[in-house]
């Protein structure tokens, strides 16, 4: 439900209780329209071993090997609720996807650093989808998406603390086996790279070599999920595994301050309070912890603050600074669709939407000295279900002057100038059909007018 005005009795050892409230919704307007579509595909570097000549061998039922192209068919089963629904296209593919992108970063100059996810969703569906990121060029007036360039990850340095799934190769290129990364911050010469498998931070060089995989930690404990390489799976069925972040809760957004002197991580889920056998939570209700790590000292601080869902169940998709204490974060629910193409009585099948989006919104929130260990300020909101089209830019999607991003995972944000932001979906190949109940959706570029979210205090 939504936060009303709450007063969040915090640890006696925390900051003065603070009163929350009800942040006020902003006008979006769509300014522009791109597209790139959902099979765009790259090829691998001519050094890359030859089994990632051909990428989603592992897609199909078990993550059994099928190594002719086009032998398994893509559905869209994002939620747990909904029907699987036939996208149009198959695994595998020649080359790597570019789909799904899961981290943005503006660079001034109409170019967009852009982070392609783990590949196919999990380890062990990935072993041949390359790590990569690249810098893009929307064309507003043509709808088009021009790829500047594509970096891929690589460590042949050895700086990986495990084995991974390329480790006899000279290059060491990085796959979605060994890492899901979700944020991108460029500071300086180097890459920072938000991961949640660890969850880790990953820092690298401008050629995508990897110069240091760092792990997390909380309150001065470490952090782990039962992805992480140290976590083990127990010898017999009565035994158990230490974790306490959930499997795909690990980093989704990372900001990093103006001045490039500090990153803030921020988990997808909350942590798990292993006395109190809960979630962390406050005042009964679910928080995310947003983390600061110094670039200068290569530690972590031990400040945080707390991000507080406005729903349970909600889920964050990207996170990046608008100036040294205000921020933009995108927060959604696993629905995709939308409501004129619901299911009839919301029961599953596989040419409607049984779990049709609604809430997908992106939040201003002030991070401040004076709530740093309690709960960000959420200052306002504007709704991307409801984004205005006056001038009917929209490229699909949009019906009577309004456009819709009812993607299950939307995972970009980033401020453009002082009045405009771009959002990006991750759009999931060959996995989510948002737009369409059976049809792949593409990566789509938004740039929206927000100047009075921008203006909020």
């Amino acid at each position: 439900m939504r936060l009303t005005i709450a007063v969040i009795a915090l640890a006696l050892a925390g900051p003065p209780v603070i009163a929350q409230e009800q942040p006020k919704r902003f006008p979006a307007v769509l300014a522009g329209h791109a597209l790139i579509p959902a099979d765009a595909s790259v090829a691998p570097p001519g050094d890359a071993p030859a089994d990632l000549a051909i990428s989603g061998k592992f897609t199909g039922p078990g993550n059994t090997r099928a190594d002719n192209v086009g032998t398994i068919e893509g559905t869209s089963f994002l939620s747990d609720k909904a029907a699987p629904r036939k996208t149009g296209y198959r695994m595998p593919i020649k080359g790597q996807s570019l789909q799904g992108f899961s981290g943005i970063k503006t660079v001034g100059d109409g170019t967009y650093w852009v982070l392609t996810d783990n590949g196919f969703g999990t380890k062990a569906n990935s072993p041949d989808s390359m790590l990569m990121f690249h810098r893009v060029k929307p064309d507003w007036a043509t709808g088009k998406v021009d790829v500047v360039s594509t970096t891929f990850l690589s460590d042949p340095d050895r700086k990986v603390p495990f084995r991974i799934a390329n480790e006899a190769t000279e290059k060491r290129y990085l796959t979605g086996a060994d890492f899901d990364l979700e944020a991108i911050q460029p500071i300086g010469n180097e890459i920072w790279l938000g991961e949640e498998f660890g969850p880790y931070l990953i820092k690298a060089d401008l050629s995508g070599k990897v110069l240091a995989v760092i792990e997390t930690q909380v309150d001065g404990k470490p952090a782990r999920s039962p992805d992480h390489y140290a976590v083990l799976t127990p010898a017999v069925p009565s035994g158990s595994a230490t974790f306490n972040i959930r499997r795909s809760r690990g980093y989704e957004g990372m900001a990093a301050a103006k001045d490039g002197k500090m990153l803030y991580p921020l988990l997808e889920g909350p942590i798990w309070d292993a006395e109190k056998k809960d979630w962390e939570k406050v005042d009964g209700k679910e928080v995310l912890r947003v983390l600061e790590f110094s670039v200068a000292e290569n530690k972590w601080t031990g400040r945080h603050w707390k991000y507080l869902l406005d729903v349970a169940g909600n889920n964050i998709g990207d996170f990046n600074m608008i100036d040294a204490t205000t921020a933009l974060v995108i927060e959604r629910d696993n629905g995709e669709g939308t409501a004129d193409k619901a299911c009839p009585d919301g029961k599953p099948a596989p040419d409607c939407f049984n779990v049709p989006a609604k809430f997908k919104r992106i939040y201003k929130i002030e991070m401040t000295d004076a709530n740093a260990g309690g709960l960000v300020r959420k200052i306002g909101y504007i709704d991307l279900m409801d984004i205005a089209d006056p001038k009917g830019l929209a490229r699909q999607g949009g019906v009577a002057g309004k456009l819709t991003f009812p993607f299950v995972t939307i995972e970009d944000v980033d401020v453009v100038g002082t009045a405009q932001i771009i959002v990006a979906n991750d759009n999931n190949f060959p996995y989510s059909a948002g737009r369409e109940p059976q049809k792949q959706d593409d990566n789509e570029l938004i740039l929206l007018d927000v100047a009075e979210l921008l203006a909020a205090k």
